[in-house]
Parts: structure tokens; C-alpha cells; sequence
């Protein structure tokens, strides 16, 4: 009875082996331990955002990865620094953090970025301003930056040296618009 469930391992293997799902989740685990470990090599605070990073950006392609990976990185960098300055010279509250988000979309739009880079300044002024720490905000802010930096840069690479195959996307006959001659 042994043969049969070592003969059923091996086919489930097999074919679990060729799964799209497989190939993606071993690439997606692998570069975010990878981001993790740098990160906690190079002591940062907050070393899982590195991995957090590198999952979001695991999900696309390397082209389309890299495009909006540039957002991505732009809007962390205008995030951490709105957050240090305002952190550095108001007390963070309730009034300040919405309006820094408004203000936020505003400079997004006036840069004419898009929305990755608008959710991620969002996202990094929120990580950054308000969490009461006894650390500088632009200390908070810089580490920010590296951790996302550091995420993007690993999931690009891992992108670029192990593609995701693109999907197969079944084409359907187009109709025909002959008129018959009878």
C-alpha cells in the first residue's frame, strides 16, 4: 500500500511542480526573506516593511513592476518627508495628520503622480507621524524610505532574474462579417 501513496506523492509532486502557483509563491517567499534578512542585517527598526514591500511588488510583472515601483518609491520619499518636516514642527494630531493627507494628494497632483504614489505618501506619512516613538522623525522617516527602498529594489531584482510566466489568455475567433452571395 506504500507504493500507491508514494506513486500518488510523486504525480501530485509532479504536477504541483508545474503549477504557475508554485513557481509564484516560492519566488515571492524567497525575495521577501531575502528583503527581511538585509533589512535585519542592516538593523532597521522596522526590518518587515522591507518583506511587506517586496510581497506587494512580487505580484506584478517586471515591466509593470517597474513602473509603478517608481511611484511607489517617489510617493515613500514625499510620505517620510512631509512626516518629518510637519512631525519635527507641530504635535501630531487629528487636524494635522488629515490635513497632511489632503496636502499630500494636492502635491501628488500638482507632480502629476498617480495614485501608487499617492497611496504610498499616504501610507508612509501615516507609519511615520503617528506612532508616538522617542525617535526624530526624520530618523523615522529615513528608515522608512530604506526599508521600502530596500523591498522594491529585492522584489525588482527577483522580478527580473526569475519572471513570473505572463498568463495565457485564450483567443476567441473574431465573427465573421461576410455576407453570403445567394
Amino acid at each position: 500500500m506504500s507504493a500507491t501513496y508514494i506513486a500518488k506523492a510523486k504525480r501530485l509532486f509532479s504536477q504541483a511542480s508545474k503549477s504557475p502557483w508554485l513557481a509564484h509563491s516560492a519566488r515571492t517567499g524567497l525575495a521577501a526573506a531575502v528583503s527581511f534578512a538585509i533589512a535585519r542585517t542592516f538593523k532597521l527598526p522596522e526590518d518587515y516593511w522591507a518583506a511587506v514591500t517586496t510581497i506587494v511588488v512580487m505580484q506584478s510583472t517586471l515591466g509593470a513592476a517597474w513602473s509603478v515601483s517608481k511611484q511607489r518609491l517617489t510617493g515613500t520619499a514625499l510620505g517620510a518627508a512631509v512626516a518629518a518636516l510637519l512631525g519635527s514642527y507641530f504635535a501630531p494630531g487629528l487636524v494635522l495628520y488629515g490635513s497632511a493627507i489632503i496636502g499630500l494628494g494636492l502635491i501628488c497632483a500638482l507632480l502629476r503622480l498617480d495614485r501608487s504614489a499617492y497611496r504610498f505618501a499616504g501610507i508612509t506619512l501615516t507609519i511615520v507621524l503617528l506612532p508616538m516613538r522617542n525617535v526624530p522623525f526624520w530618523t523615522i522617516g529615513l528608515h522608512r524610505f530604506l526599508e521600502v527602498s530596500l523591498g522594491i529594489c529585492v522584489a525588482l531584482l527577483f522580478t527580473a532574474l526569475w519572471p513570473q510566466p505572463e498568463p495565457i489568455i485564450a483567443k476567441t475567433p473574431k465573427p465573421s462579417h461576410h455576407k453570403s452571395s445567394s
